[in-house]
């Protein structure tokens, strides 16, 4: 059984009323590089800064070895940080640079002169003791802020974005140098990254995190290949996700074709998300295949082409080793164990208001309702003041307000998912989640004024029957 180094335990962080993390749990066990992954304002740097002790939760328990820590200060924890910015002291040389903590631990000096040439050979810096920092490159800066790091013995390692700063190249050599020094000095590294090649180059487990929530938790294949819903699959590498129904076990419809799969378990004709990886799609004549489609664009990688193609109003991305010429025609084949059924994040199909009417004027054929104490008036319809109303808003009727006047404000921007043909994003305000489709790559995470379009609604007087999704 694997031995657990730092546990969660149901954490909550708020940040003036907002919410940063939502009732995570996570072990984190002895000798793994682990990767918390996700996009801007997921919550990922706020789970390090509690691991390390700059943040306390307001809920939730945090265990070291199995003994409670929440009120341990960070000096207290064993534990070294690496940052984004490294904070090297400009005016030491790599040797001082190295050895500050072991100085700050008064240790003897032939000791720490032993300790720090040790791991300048380890991070391979070996004979650039007396060289100034500012000298160095970034990736040799790195180096040494590695060196200073694990010079203490730490039990736990953190790294937040610490190649962020690097050119590409550099990144991408670093990424395995320190895999390599991890497995070298068999420390505990947990690493935060918005980056999915770095996760999955470097990680023995990957956590996804998004809107403060834990996604999936998995192995870089597991992540990768088997997704726990849309956000997992789009943001972990490259993905076409489209809309399905799943007919019955084995068996999916999309865009009006019935395709086998191996998935099993959903009900019969329930609506899912089927993902489909571009490297997935075996490019056939257009007669060997149930989905064609039309070349738009060829690109070359280096190591495949890249196509976009035009199945049905619907655009699919394929990776294949041969080019197609743009505007022919071909056939789109994919082995059922390639197609991946997912449950739909957002489970209603539109969005549901069940509410009362607050006030209304028949002679302009309005009528007004509280939503979120916002008052929104619907034009062209018409029932009396305290009925009960219920109006459905498809996707299509939300739309973000351009001046920046919304009927809903600050309203957070949870997900934003590709389709095909259109962005599927879920929103969050104040009461409950928005489903809305929209032409425009809108940024996950960010706060933006929601308007609503009733000329694509239904108003209906509300019988007791049925409800608001959430």
């Amino acid at each position: 059984m694997k031995k657990s180094v730092v546990s969660l335990k149901d954490i909550n962080f708020k940040y003036s009323n907002e919410v940063i993390l939502n009732n995570i749990s996570l072990d984190i066990y002895d000798k793994e590089f682990i990767t918390l992954l996700g996009p801007s304002g997921c919550g990922k740097t706020t789970t390090l800064r509690i691991i390390a002790g700059f943040e306390t939760p307001q809920e939730g328990e945090v265990f070291f070895d199995g003994e409670k820590v929440n009120d341990l200060p960070p000096h207290k924890r064993n534990v070294n940080t690496v940052f984004q910015k490294y904070a090297l002291f400009p005016h030491l040389n790599v040797f001082d640079n190295v050895a500050f903590g072991l100085k700050l631990k008064k240790l003897p000096k032939k000791e720490i002169e032993e300790k720090v040439k040790r791991m300048l050979a380890i991070v391979d810096l070996k004979g650039y003791e007396k060289r100034p920092v500012r000298a160095l490159s970034g990736g040799q800066q790195q180096r040494v802020a590695i060196a200073r790091a694990l010079v203490c013995d730490p039990k736990l390692v953190l790294l937040d974005e610490p190649l962020g700063a690097l050119d590409l190249k550099l990144r991408k050599d670093m990424q395995i140098e320190l895999k390599q020094l991890q497995q070298k000095t068999q420390k505990t590294f947990v690493y935060v990254t918005h980056d999915q090649e770095e996760a999955l180059t470097m990680s023995d487990r990957v956590v996804v995190m998004n809107n403060g929530v834990i996604a999936q938790i998995g192995t870089p294949e597991d992540v990768y290949n088997e997704p726990a819903n849309a956000f997992v699959a789009d943001f972990i590498g490259e993905a076409n996700i489209i809309n399905g129904v799943m007919l019955e076990d084995e068996k999916v419809r999309l865009l009006g074709v019935e395709l086998d799969c191996v998935d099993k378990g959903f009900g019969v004709n329930q609506p899912v998300d089927v993902v489909i990886r571009p490297e997935d799609i075996e490019v056939v004549a257009p007669g060997e295949a149930k989905l064609s489609g039309v070349v738009e664009d060829v690109v070359f990688k280096g190591v495949h082409f890249e196509m976009s193609v035009r199945c049905q109003n619907c655009q699919w991305l394929i990776h294949s080793t041969v080019a197609q010429k743009v505007g022919e025609t071909i056939g789109m084949r994919v082995d059922p164990f390639n197609i991946h059924i997912m449950n739909k994040m957002f489970l209603a199909p539109d969005n549901t208001i069940i509410t009362e009417v607050y006030t209304s004027d028949e002679e302009a054929n309005t009528t007004t309702f509280k939503l979120e104490d916002e008052e929104i008036t619907i034009p062209d319809v018409f029932f009396e003041e305290g009925a009960k109303i219920k109006i459905v808003l498809p996707p299509d009727a939300l739309y973000i307000a351009g001046d920046g006047v919304g009927m809903l404000d600050e309203v957070y921007i949870e997900s934003v998912i590709w389709k095909g043909e259109h962005n599927e994003i879920i929103l969050e305000s104040d009461e409950r989640k928005w489903i809305m489709q929209s032409d425009t790559d809108e940024q996950v995470a960010t706060y933006v004024p929601i308007c609503f379009d009733f000329s694509k609604a239904t108003v209906s007087a509300y019988d007791g029957e049925g409800g608001g999704n959430e």
